[in-house]
């Protein structure tokens, strides 16, 4: 080993971006460009690469180490992906007062669903009920699974407990 190689291995680490900010999220900029942009809520593998494709960027490179102009390029990818992606694909479609169709990514995306399932709730949809009671919203089974109070089926540490208090009260007798 030469003692050149160390060197450029440091100068490599030294031009590494710790941390790419998209939207108002951090990504780490140590991972390839598909990892980092799958942290981001709201993007998927399938969108990530489908964003490393559409920004012309090798899906494998280290996202930090890439120039600022190629970075541009995935954020500006990222943020308007709703134009670059068929209307099937995205997250928000129809929207309820406009009947936009828009990706959401990062916090504005479980802003996004949380005035969704509000205002399912304040006009007593199907589904707004079932938000309000708790309950399983997309027709699963609740017969077996989906309770939310007590346990299913045979409780035995409540039944030991019950029969120890009656051995207890028997004693005293």
């Amino acid at each position: 080993m030469s003692a050149e190689e160390p060197d450029t291995d440091a100068e490599e680490d030294e031009d590494i971006q710790y941390f790419v900010r998209i939207g108002q999220t951090d990504l780490d900029g140590t991972k390839t460009v598909e990892r980092s942009l799958m942290e981001l809520n709201g993007i998927g593998q399938r969108t990530a690469r489908i964003v490393a494709a559409k920004a012309d960027v090798d899906r494998d490179s280290v996202f930090g180490s890439l120039d600022e102009s190629v970075i541009e390029r995935v954020v500006e990818t990222v943020e308007n992906l709703a134009d670059e992606i068929p209307e099937w694909m995205v997250n928000h479609q129809d929207h309820y007062f406009t009947g936009e169709s828009t990706h959401e990514f990062g916090n504005d995306l479980e802003m996004t669903r949380r005035r969704d399932i509000n205002r399912m709730k304040m006009i007593d949809s199907y589904r707004g009920v079932r938000h309000k009671r708790g309950q399983k919203v997309r027709g699963q089974r609740t017969k077996s699974t989906g309770r939310t109070e007590g346990t299913i089926g045979v409780n035995v540490e409540a039944i030991k407990e019950q029969q120890a208090e009656e051995a207890a009260e028997g004693d005293e007798e």
